[in-house]
């Protein structure tokens, strides 16, 4: 017997219009009534890797120890399952780069499987739903406590697909960086942390230029995005420990023209200009 574990942690481009995560919630709680189910999200677009790779980065720090099932692009992928922290966790998932980011942050793999056992999966009337065949009685089968070995073939964890983070790079005295997210509000996530900017001042107030395409804009360090004035933009150092392009109250991203995966030039301004930026209050009187 292997260690039992009560919390699945769940993300998956199923969506929740049909189906399929209830079903998959059905099944859990058939096999494993003590598990408790938590829904990260079922929200990722349909097949994009990349956003719940990023998805599941951002969260893994916050989920309990357990099992952590993801499904994005699930459909004619390898299964596999992965030990992380010491065996207090295993991540389930298709072998399509979408584990990789969490695994890495969660400490590294451990144990590795392609989910191959039939004996631990659930026979399809027709072609095989991967959320529902296989994850769900997988994930199962691992809180009452079947150890990871009996559910599959041992594999190299080094020979599991890469993940699909992008990096930035220097470009022209500046970084290169790239938009990993945009949240409900329209602040743009970059894949640039403080470190990657700091040769130009942390200070608040600092101020740096922006490119996206045709749109160059000056961009100031703020801690809040209340700071900002009406149409500035901000540099802010999000909740995630990365670097966030934000405005007051508006969508960054409708006013810069910016969607996931876009690149954006972030380099320091010339020496006479970077310094906090000057705020002058103006009164509007009605006209007489």
């Amino acid at each position: 017997m292997g260690r039992r574990y009560d919390t699945i942690s769940f993300l998956s481009d199923l969506g929740v219009e049909d189906g399929h995560v209830g079903v998959v919630r059905a099944i859990v709680r058939d096999m494993a009534p003590h598990v408790q189910l938590v829904d990260l999200s079922h929200s990722i677009p349909p097949y994009d890797v990349r956003a719940g790779s990023l998805a599941l980065a951002r969260a893994i720090g916050y989920v309990p120890s357990g099992v952590v099932m993801a499904v994005v692009d699930a459909a004619d992928r390898r299964a596999v399952a992965i030990e992380v922290a010491g065996g207090a966790g295993v991540m389930i998932g298709p072998d399509n780069g979408l584990l990789a980011s969490a695994i890495a942050m969660a400490g590294g793999a451990g144990r590795a499987v392609v989910l191959d056992s039939e004996a631990h999966q659930l026979a399809s009337p027709g072609a095989v739903v991967p959320s529902r065949d296989v994850f769900a009685p997988v994930a199962a089968h691992l809180c009452n406590g079947v150890d990871l070995g009996e559910l599959g073939t041992p594999v190299e964890a080094d020979l599991l697909r890469p993940g699909v983070v992008p990096l930035p790079r220097d470009e022209g005295g500046g970084v290169l960086a790239e938009v990993l997210w945009v949240d409900h509000l329209g602040n743009c996530q970059l894949n640039i942390g403080p470190d990657d900017v700091a040769p130009w001042g942390a200070a608040e107030g600092v101020r740096v230029e922006v490119s996206a395409g045709e749109v160059v804009r000056v961009a100031q360090r703020v801690t809040t995005a209340a700071a900002l004035g009406a149409g500035s933009v901000g540099l802010l150092l999000d909740g995630y420990g990365m670097l966030a392009l934000v405005l007051d109250r508006r969508s960054a991203a409708e006013e810069l023209h910016l969607a996931a995966g876009d690149q954006v030039t972030v380099r320091p301004l010339a020496e006479g200009d970077r310094g906090p930026a000057v705020t002058v209050p103006v009164s509007l009187r009605p006209p007489r």
